[in-house]
Protein backbone atom coordinates (compact mmCIF):
# COMPACT_ATOMS: atom_id res chain seq x y z
CA UNK A 1 0.00 0.00 0.00
CA UNK A 2 1.49 3.46 -0.93
CA UNK A 3 3.14 5.09 2.18
CA UNK A 4 1.64 8.35 1.33
CA UNK A 5 -0.07 9.95 4.83
CA UNK A 6 -1.97 13.64 4.23
CA UNK A 7 -5.20 13.91 4.58
CA UNK A 8 -8.15 15.24 2.29
CA UNK A 9 -9.42 18.68 2.87
CA UNK A 10 -13.05 18.25 4.18
CA UNK A 11 -15.57 17.43 1.86
CA UNK A 12 -12.94 16.96 -1.03
CA UNK A 13 -14.34 14.62 -4.15
CA UNK A 14 -11.37 12.58 -5.09
CA UNK A 15 -11.31 10.13 -8.11
CA UNK A 16 -10.49 6.95 -7.91
CA UNK A 17 -7.76 5.61 -10.34
CA UNK A 18 -6.78 1.87 -11.99
CA UNK A 19 -2.83 1.85 -13.07
CA UNK A 20 -2.56 -1.15 -14.38
CA UNK A 21 -1.84 -2.45 -17.72
CA UNK A 22 -2.72 -4.66 -20.09
CA UNK A 23 0.46 -6.43 -20.79
CA UNK A 24 1.33 -7.04 -17.04
CA UNK A 25 -2.23 -8.31 -16.44
CA UNK A 26 -1.98 -10.71 -19.46
CA UNK A 27 1.12 -12.65 -18.41
CA UNK A 28 -0.38 -13.04 -14.88
CA UNK A 29 -3.17 -14.44 -16.58
CA UNK A 30 -1.57 -16.87 -18.99
CA UNK A 31 0.56 -18.00 -16.42
CA UNK A 32 -3.05 -18.99 -14.34
CA UNK A 33 -4.85 -20.20 -17.20
CA UNK A 34 -1.67 -22.93 -17.77
CA UNK A 35 -1.04 -23.77 -14.09
CA UNK A 36 -4.86 -23.91 -13.98
CA UNK A 37 -5.37 -26.75 -16.91
CA UNK A 38 -1.82 -28.69 -15.91
CA UNK A 39 -3.12 -29.03 -12.15
CA UNK A 40 -6.40 -30.28 -13.16
CA UNK A 41 -8.23 -27.24 -11.76
CA UNK A 42 -6.60 -26.79 -8.67
CA UNK A 43 -4.30 -23.84 -9.35
CA UNK A 44 -7.44 -22.14 -9.58
CA UNK A 45 -7.38 -20.83 -6.47
CA UNK A 46 -4.26 -19.53 -6.78
CA UNK A 47 -4.82 -17.71 -9.81
CA UNK A 48 -8.14 -16.12 -8.05
CA UNK A 49 -6.14 -14.01 -5.24
CA UNK A 50 -3.19 -13.52 -7.85
CA UNK A 51 -5.82 -11.69 -10.12
CA UNK A 52 -7.47 -9.93 -7.26
CA UNK A 53 -3.92 -8.90 -5.80
CA UNK A 54 -3.60 -7.29 -9.12
CA UNK A 55 -7.06 -5.33 -9.62
CA UNK A 56 -7.23 -4.33 -5.58
CA UNK A 57 -3.33 -3.01 -5.65
CA UNK A 58 -4.13 -1.01 -8.60
CA UNK A 59 -7.02 0.74 -7.81
CA UNK A 60 -6.30 3.73 -5.60
CA UNK A 61 -8.27 6.53 -4.06
CA UNK A 62 -6.49 9.79 -2.65
CA UNK A 63 -3.08 7.86 -3.45
CA UNK A 64 -4.27 4.79 -1.29
CA UNK A 65 -4.17 1.84 -2.40
CA UNK A 66 -6.99 -1.26 -1.59
CA UNK A 67 -5.34 -4.47 -0.64
CA UNK A 68 -6.90 -8.11 -1.55
CA UNK A 69 -5.60 -10.23 1.77
CA UNK A 70 -7.14 -13.35 1.13
CA UNK A 71 -5.37 -17.16 0.96
CA UNK A 72 -5.34 -19.33 -1.94
CA UNK A 73 -5.98 -22.13 0.16
CA UNK A 74 -8.64 -20.73 1.83
CA UNK A 75 -10.82 -20.29 -1.65
CA UNK A 76 -9.39 -24.13 -2.36
CA UNK A 77 -11.14 -24.84 0.83
CA UNK A 78 -14.50 -23.58 0.08
CA UNK A 79 -14.24 -25.16 -3.69
CA UNK A 80 -13.52 -28.58 -2.41
CA UNK A 81 -16.28 -28.45 -0.31
CA UNK A 82 -19.13 -27.57 -3.27
CA UNK A 83 -17.01 -29.75 -5.34
CA UNK A 84 -17.40 -32.87 -2.96
CA UNK A 85 -21.48 -31.31 -2.36
CA UNK A 86 -22.18 -31.09 -6.14
CA UNK A 87 -20.54 -35.07 -6.93
CA UNK A 88 -22.36 -36.65 -3.97
CA UNK A 89 -25.81 -34.87 -5.46
CA UNK A 90 -24.81 -36.02 -8.99
CA UNK A 91 -24.27 -39.62 -7.54
CA UNK A 92 -27.36 -39.94 -5.85
CA UNK A 93 -29.54 -37.98 -8.97
CA UNK A 94 -28.84 -41.63 -10.63
CA UNK A 95 -28.92 -43.68 -7.94
CA UNK A 96 -31.08 -41.99 -5.16
CA UNK A 97 -33.48 -39.87 -6.43
CA UNK A 98 -35.10 -39.49 -2.93
CA UNK A 99 -31.58 -38.57 -0.93
CA UNK A 100 -30.95 -35.95 -4.14
CA UNK A 101 -34.07 -33.91 -3.62
CA UNK A 102 -33.05 -34.30 -0.43
CA UNK A 103 -29.89 -32.44 -1.03
CA UNK A 104 -31.03 -30.11 -3.32
CA UNK A 105 -33.62 -28.90 -0.45
CA UNK A 106 -30.80 -28.51 1.93
CA UNK A 107 -28.80 -26.94 -0.38
CA UNK A 108 -31.45 -24.68 -1.01
CA UNK A 109 -31.97 -23.82 2.74
CA UNK A 110 -28.28 -23.16 3.23
CA UNK A 111 -28.08 -20.59 0.57
CA UNK A 112 -29.04 -17.79 2.81
CA UNK A 113 -25.99 -18.79 4.31
CA UNK A 114 -23.44 -19.46 1.91
CA UNK A 115 -24.44 -15.75 -0.01
CA UNK A 116 -23.58 -14.30 3.44
CA UNK A 117 -20.03 -16.40 3.98
CA UNK A 118 -19.44 -15.13 0.09
CA UNK A 119 -20.08 -11.84 1.04
CA UNK A 120 -18.27 -11.68 4.39
CA UNK A 121 -14.96 -13.51 3.39
CA UNK A 122 -14.35 -11.05 0.03
CA UNK A 123 -15.65 -8.03 2.11
CA UNK A 124 -12.93 -9.20 5.05
CA UNK A 125 -10.23 -10.00 2.48
CA UNK A 126 -10.06 -6.31 1.47
CA UNK A 127 -8.34 -3.01 2.93
CA UNK A 128 -8.27 0.57 2.17
CA UNK A 129 -5.81 1.80 4.55
CA UNK A 130 -5.09 -0.67 6.58
CA UNK A 131 -8.91 -0.80 7.81
CA UNK A 132 -10.82 -3.82 6.60
CA UNK A 133 -14.06 -4.22 5.42
CA UNK A 134 -17.07 -6.00 6.79
CA UNK A 135 -20.39 -7.50 6.09
CA UNK A 136 -22.70 -8.10 8.79
CA UNK A 137 -25.93 -9.57 6.91
CA UNK A 138 -28.16 -12.33 8.71
CA UNK A 139 -29.71 -15.41 7.70
CA UNK A 140 -32.90 -14.28 7.92
CA UNK A 141 -32.47 -10.95 5.66
CA UNK A 142 -30.44 -13.17 3.28
CA UNK A 143 -33.20 -16.20 3.48
CA UNK A 144 -35.90 -13.29 2.21
CA UNK A 145 -33.91 -11.41 -0.21
CA UNK A 146 -32.73 -13.96 -2.33
CA UNK A 147 -35.53 -17.17 -1.84
CA UNK A 148 -38.70 -15.41 -0.75
CA UNK A 149 -39.00 -12.69 -2.59
CA UNK A 150 -37.75 -14.26 -5.94
CA UNK A 151 -39.89 -17.27 -5.48
CA UNK A 152 -43.08 -14.62 -5.19
CA UNK A 153 -42.02 -12.97 -8.34
CA UNK A 154 -42.84 -16.10 -9.93
CA UNK A 155 -46.53 -15.36 -8.99
CA UNK A 156 -46.47 -12.20 -10.96
CA UNK A 157 -45.05 -12.97 -13.76
CA UNK A 158 -41.94 -11.53 -12.41
CA UNK A 159 -43.26 -7.98 -13.02
CA UNK A 160 -42.01 -7.45 -9.58
CA UNK A 161 -38.44 -8.60 -10.53
CA UNK A 162 -37.22 -4.90 -10.90
CA UNK A 163 -38.28 -4.51 -7.12
CA UNK A 164 -36.92 -7.51 -5.92
CA UNK A 165 -33.32 -6.96 -7.29
CA UNK A 166 -33.51 -3.26 -5.18
CA UNK A 167 -34.58 -5.44 -2.05
CA UNK A 168 -31.15 -7.42 -3.11
CA UNK A 169 -28.75 -4.69 -3.66
CA UNK A 170 -29.76 -2.72 -0.65
CA UNK A 171 -29.58 -5.76 1.56
CA UNK A 172 -25.86 -5.94 0.17
CA UNK A 173 -25.05 -2.50 0.24
CA UNK A 174 -26.57 -1.72 3.97
CA UNK A 175 -24.74 -4.59 5.39
CA UNK A 176 -21.06 -3.22 4.51
CA UNK A 177 -19.25 -1.63 6.92
CA UNK A 178 -15.65 0.01 6.78
CA UNK A 179 -14.04 -0.45 10.14
CA UNK A 180 -16.91 0.40 12.68
CA UNK A 181 -18.35 3.00 9.55
CA UNK A 182 -21.48 0.86 8.15
CA UNK A 183 -22.53 1.85 5.14
CA UNK A 184 -26.14 3.66 4.21
CA UNK A 185 -27.81 3.25 0.81
CA UNK A 186 -31.74 4.47 0.06
CA UNK A 187 -32.39 3.22 -3.57
CA UNK A 188 -35.44 4.12 -5.65
CA UNK A 189 -37.99 1.24 -6.89
CA UNK A 190 -39.03 3.83 -9.17
CA UNK A 191 -35.46 4.41 -10.52
CA UNK A 192 -35.25 0.30 -10.77
CA UNK A 193 -38.53 0.28 -12.55
CA UNK A 194 -37.77 2.82 -14.87
CA UNK A 195 -34.44 1.29 -15.77
CA UNK A 196 -35.40 -1.72 -16.58
CA UNK A 197 -38.52 -0.57 -18.96
CA UNK A 198 -35.86 2.22 -20.82
CA UNK A 199 -33.77 -1.47 -21.29
CA UNK A 200 -36.99 -3.38 -22.51
CA UNK A 201 -37.78 -0.67 -25.25
CA UNK A 202 -34.23 -0.22 -26.49
CA UNK A 203 -34.05 -4.16 -26.50
CA UNK A 204 -37.43 -4.50 -28.26
CA UNK A 205 -36.03 -1.52 -31.10
CA UNK A 206 -32.81 -3.54 -31.40
CA UNK A 207 -34.39 -6.69 -32.07
CA UNK A 208 -36.30 -4.74 -35.08
CA UNK A 209 -32.69 -3.73 -36.30
CA UNK A 210 -31.12 -6.92 -36.35
CA UNK A 211 -34.16 -8.83 -38.03
CA UNK A 212 -33.83 -6.20 -40.56
CA UNK A 213 -30.36 -6.31 -40.93
CA UNK A 214 -30.25 -9.91 -40.57
CA UNK A 215 -32.96 -10.35 -43.35
CA UNK A 216 -30.43 -8.16 -45.92
CA UNK A 217 -28.06 -9.91 -45.08
CA UNK A 218 -29.45 -13.00 -45.76
CA UNK A 219 -30.39 -11.72 -48.91
CA UNK A 220 -26.97 -10.07 -49.88
CA UNK A 221 -25.01 -13.26 -48.79
CA UNK A 222 -27.02 -15.71 -50.05
CA UNK A 223 -24.10 -17.13 -52.00
CA UNK A 224 -21.55 -16.90 -48.96
CA UNK A 225 -23.89 -18.67 -46.51
CA UNK A 226 -21.05 -18.97 -44.00
CA UNK A 227 -21.00 -15.36 -43.33
CA UNK A 228 -24.58 -15.61 -42.44
CA UNK A 229 -23.89 -16.74 -38.90
CA UNK A 230 -20.81 -14.64 -38.20
CA UNK A 231 -22.88 -11.72 -38.68
CA UNK A 232 -25.60 -13.18 -36.44
CA UNK A 233 -23.06 -13.07 -33.75
CA UNK A 234 -21.71 -10.04 -34.05
CA UNK A 235 -25.17 -8.31 -34.03
CA UNK A 236 -26.01 -10.38 -30.83
CA UNK A 237 -22.53 -9.34 -29.11
CA UNK A 238 -23.52 -5.24 -30.25
CA UNK A 239 -27.40 -6.12 -28.60
CA UNK A 240 -26.17 -8.08 -25.59
CA UNK A 241 -23.38 -5.83 -24.53
CA UNK A 242 -25.66 -2.48 -25.08
CA UNK A 243 -28.55 -3.33 -23.20
CA UNK A 244 -25.99 -5.01 -20.37
CA UNK A 245 -23.80 -1.61 -20.43
CA UNK A 246 -27.34 0.40 -20.16
CA UNK A 247 -28.54 -1.47 -16.79
CA UNK A 248 -25.24 -1.76 -15.28
CA UNK A 249 -24.68 2.24 -15.33
CA UNK A 250 -27.66 3.79 -14.69
CA UNK A 251 -28.13 1.31 -11.92
CA UNK A 252 -24.16 1.54 -10.63
CA UNK A 253 -24.98 5.60 -11.14
CA UNK A 254 -28.17 5.01 -8.61
CA UNK A 255 -26.36 3.07 -6.11
CA UNK A 256 -23.34 5.07 -5.66
CA UNK A 257 -24.71 8.48 -5.84
CA UNK A 258 -27.24 7.60 -2.78
CA UNK A 259 -24.53 5.88 -0.84
CA UNK A 260 -22.68 6.99 2.04
CA UNK A 261 -20.20 5.14 4.26
CA UNK A 262 -21.43 6.37 7.87
CA UNK A 263 -18.72 9.59 9.09
CA UNK A 264 -16.11 9.11 6.05
CA UNK A 265 -17.47 9.23 2.80
CA UNK A 266 -20.04 9.78 0.09
CA UNK A 267 -19.69 7.86 -3.22
CA UNK A 268 -20.24 8.96 -6.73
CA UNK A 269 -20.44 7.60 -10.00
CA UNK A 270 -20.76 8.87 -13.18
CA UNK A 271 -20.85 6.30 -15.88
CA UNK A 272 -21.92 7.34 -19.47
CA UNK A 273 -24.22 4.48 -20.85
CA UNK A 274 -23.38 4.95 -24.58
CA UNK A 275 -19.48 5.56 -23.91
CA UNK A 276 -19.71 2.02 -21.43
CA UNK A 277 -21.62 0.03 -24.15
CA UNK A 278 -19.20 1.12 -26.98
CA UNK A 279 -16.56 -0.28 -24.53
CA UNK A 280 -18.32 -3.46 -23.48
CA UNK A 281 -19.13 -3.95 -27.22
CA UNK A 282 -15.48 -3.22 -28.57
CA UNK A 283 -14.29 -5.64 -25.49
CA UNK A 284 -16.82 -8.48 -26.64
CA UNK A 285 -15.57 -7.76 -30.22
CA UNK A 286 -12.13 -8.43 -28.80
CA UNK A 287 -12.07 -11.40 -26.99
CA UNK A 288 -14.48 -13.62 -29.33
CA UNK A 289 -12.49 -12.79 -32.71
CA UNK A 290 -8.93 -13.34 -30.50
CA UNK A 291 -10.30 -16.68 -29.41
CA UNK A 292 -10.21 -15.47 -25.64
CA UNK A 293 -6.67 -13.61 -25.97
CA UNK A 294 -7.98 -10.27 -25.66
CA UNK A 295 -9.32 -10.95 -22.42
CA UNK A 296 -6.61 -9.24 -20.56
CA UNK A 297 -6.66 -5.88 -22.35
CA UNK A 298 -10.52 -5.78 -22.05
CA UNK A 299 -11.03 -6.07 -18.15
CA UNK A 300 -7.96 -3.39 -17.61
CA UNK A 301 -10.12 -1.21 -20.35
CA UNK A 302 -13.16 -2.05 -18.05
CA UNK A 303 -11.71 -1.65 -14.88
CA UNK A 304 -10.24 2.05 -16.24
CA UNK A 305 -13.40 3.10 -17.55
CA UNK A 306 -14.95 2.59 -14.21
CA UNK A 307 -12.29 3.80 -11.86
CA UNK A 308 -12.26 7.31 -13.73
CA UNK A 309 -16.16 7.19 -13.68
CA UNK A 310 -16.12 6.63 -9.20
CA UNK A 311 -15.32 9.17 -6.96
CA UNK A 312 -15.53 9.83 -3.21
CA UNK A 313 -16.45 12.87 -1.69
CA UNK A 314 -14.49 12.76 2.26
CA UNK A 315 -16.82 13.99 4.80
CA UNK A 316 -14.51 14.14 7.85
CA UNK A 317 -10.93 14.00 9.00
CA UNK A 318 -10.32 10.51 7.42
CA UNK A 319 -6.41 10.33 8.79
CA UNK A 320 -8.34 10.24 12.42
CA UNK A 321 -11.30 8.56 11.66
CA UNK A 322 -8.68 5.64 10.15
CA UNK A 323 -6.38 5.75 12.95
CA UNK A 324 -9.26 4.77 15.33
CA UNK A 325 -10.53 2.47 13.73
CA UNK A 326 -7.09 0.44 13.07
CA UNK A 327 -7.03 0.79 16.91
CA UNK A 328 -10.48 -0.97 16.98
CA UNK A 329 -10.06 -3.17 14.71
CA UNK A 330 -6.56 -4.38 16.14
CA UNK A 331 -7.76 -5.82 18.92
CA UNK A 332 -10.53 -7.85 17.30
CA UNK A 333 -7.26 -9.03 15.06
CA UNK A 334 -7.39 -12.09 13.13
CA UNK A 335 -9.69 -13.65 15.65
CA UNK A 336 -12.37 -15.55 13.27
CA UNK A 337 -11.48 -19.44 13.48
CA UNK A 338 -9.95 -21.21 9.86
CA UNK A 339 -13.51 -22.08 9.08
CA UNK A 340 -15.37 -18.97 8.82
CA UNK A 341 -12.53 -18.26 6.46
CA UNK A 342 -13.62 -20.38 4.12
CA UNK A 343 -14.46 -18.70 0.78
CA UNK A 344 -17.42 -20.49 -0.07
CA UNK A 345 -18.00 -18.73 -3.32
CA UNK A 346 -18.71 -20.48 -6.78
CA UNK A 347 -16.99 -18.12 -8.97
Amino acid sequence: MDSTTHSQPESTLVGAKFTGDSKTYFNIWIVNIFLTIITLGIYSAWATVRNRRYFYGNTSIANHRFEYHGKPIQILKGRAIAFVLFAIYMVCSVYLPLVAALIALVIMIATPWLVNQSLRFNLRMTSYRNVRFSFKGTYGGAFTNFIVFPFLSVFTLHLMLPYVIKRIDMYIHNNISYGNQAAQVELSTKEYYKTVLICVIAGLGMVLVLMLIGFLMSLALASTAVLIPVGFVALNLVFVSFIAALYQGRIRNHIFNHANIGQVAELHSNVDEFAYAKLLVVNAFAIVFSFGLAFPWAKVRKAEFLAQATGVTFTSDIDQVVNTMVEEQSAFGEEASNFLDVDLSIG
